[in-house]
């Protein structure tokens, strides 16, 4: 438990672990944390309290492990900081997700990673590889803070005016999120993506933040085009947006559409979603709300497909395509994708996490022209995007 101090930095913890989880993973950690106080945390011992100096006391709250060594957020209510409740969704959504994952395989288990990040954070990352039906298949959730370099803060300046001009020094930083990629072994079943996150940039004298923003989005991105899959696709993640704003769903798509375009190639890198960043309209409380249904939509989008695609007899020029494919996915995401850039850029980046969007296997073959006959209609579709719904 962590007992602050109204007026002083003087956080109080007690860490409760597991005995056999080890000392770096079984600690308590306070959210905003500067690098002095997760050094402290990470001297804890079983049921030790000691006293560590801590950057706005106020916004922290308990971290406990619990029996089976889980982190849980303790004492949430619908008054407690976004970045606190945020980090509770995500971590739920990965377990409710996981385990659904698990159904549809019927045969692999995801193994559990559970990291602390020495300049401030932590993070579960769950990977699924070589099952019965996904060749790999990734759910990982982060809570990252520190301080940011300043050319990411730079970078961001031009979305948030209110960052202070200087680009000379860092800035106090939190991100807390849930990222997926599933690929399949079946080429007819696609490969999907989702991520959801929340971004603060603290003010170094403590209050409300700098700046927030929630950002995130779904898309899909398949070997052999099925349009009723699109359409099921689409259509659950449009009625997650219309429940709170019937432009988000028109401006996103199109958003996806524009975001996920590999240029250098001239083509999309699927057949879309949603995406968006930097969104800050609405209250923090009406946008948690829309994450939280976007995010909550995520099985009802994917699964449905995956019953329908897993078991379907594929051919030899089928998985040939399908390799092709994931090159594709691969050069997005080394090439363009801004999470990956991001990540790169953050001080004590965690690679395996970062890289764990990419298949286990894929191909390039120079001058490779694809079957217009069996693949024509999805190239189609990459070149120049469809409404696969009425907007």
């Amino acid at each position: 438990m962590i007992h602050t101090r109204a007026n002083g930095p003087v956080a109080k913890c007690i860490a409760v672990p597991k005995p056999s989880v080890s000392k770096s993973i079984a600690t308590v950690a306070a959210l905003g944390a500067t690098a002095t106080t997760i050094a402290c945390y990470n001297s804890l011992s079983p049921a030790k309290e000691v006293e560590c100096e801590g950057s706005n006391p106020t916004k922290k709250m308990s971290r406990a492990v619990e029996a089976d060594g889980k982190l849980r957020l303790q004492g949430l209510t619908d008054d407690s900081p976004i970045r606190l409740r945020m980090e509770a969704y995500v971590k739920k959504l990965q377990e409710q997700i996981t385990s659904e994952l698990e159904k549809v395989d019927g045969q692999a288990k995801f193994k559990k990673d559970q990291w602390v990040r020495a300049e401030g954070g932590d993070g579960i990352s769950m990977v699924l590889q070589d099952g019965k039906v996904f060749e790999k298949a990734g759910v990982a959730v982060s809570v990252v803070y520190g301080m940011l370099p300043p050319a990411a803060v730079a970078q961001m300046r031009s979305q948030h005016p209110n960052i202070k001009a200087s680009s000379t020094e860092s800035v106090p930083f939190f991100a807390t999120g849930i990222s997926c990629v599933i690929h399949p072994h079946n080429p007819n079943a696609p490969t999907v993506h989702f991520n959801y996150r929340y971004f603060e940039l603290e003010d170094e004298n403590g209050g409300e933040p700098l700046s927030w923003w929630f950002g995130g989005g779904c898309d899909l991105t398949p070997t052999i085009l099925y349009e009723e899959d699109a359409v099921h696709f689409h259509k659950v993640i449009k009625e997650a947006c219309d429940k709170h704003d019937p432009r988000y769903y028109r401006d996103f798509k199109k958003w996806c559409d524009d975001y996920f375009y590999i240029s250098h190639r001239g083509e999309r890198r699927g057949i879309g979603g949603i995406f968006f960043d930097d969104l800050e309209d609405k209250s923090v409380d009406e946008l948690f709300s829309y994450v939280q249904s976007c995010g909550n939509a995520f099985v009802h989008q994917y699964v449905p497909i995956m019953e329908r695609r897993k078991n379907m007899k594929f051919t030899k020029e089928d998985k040939h395509w399908q390799q092709l494919r994931r090159g594709r996915y691969v050069e997005f995401n080394l090439v363009h994708d801004r999470g990956t850039k991001f990540g790169l850029l953050t001080p004590g980046a965690r690679i395996e996490s970062i890289m764990m969007s990419m298949p286990l296997t894929a191909r390039w073959e120079y001058m490779h022209e694809p079957d217009v006959k069996a693949h024509g209609k999805l190239m189609e579709v990459l070149k120049a995007p469809r409404d696969w719904i009425p907007l």
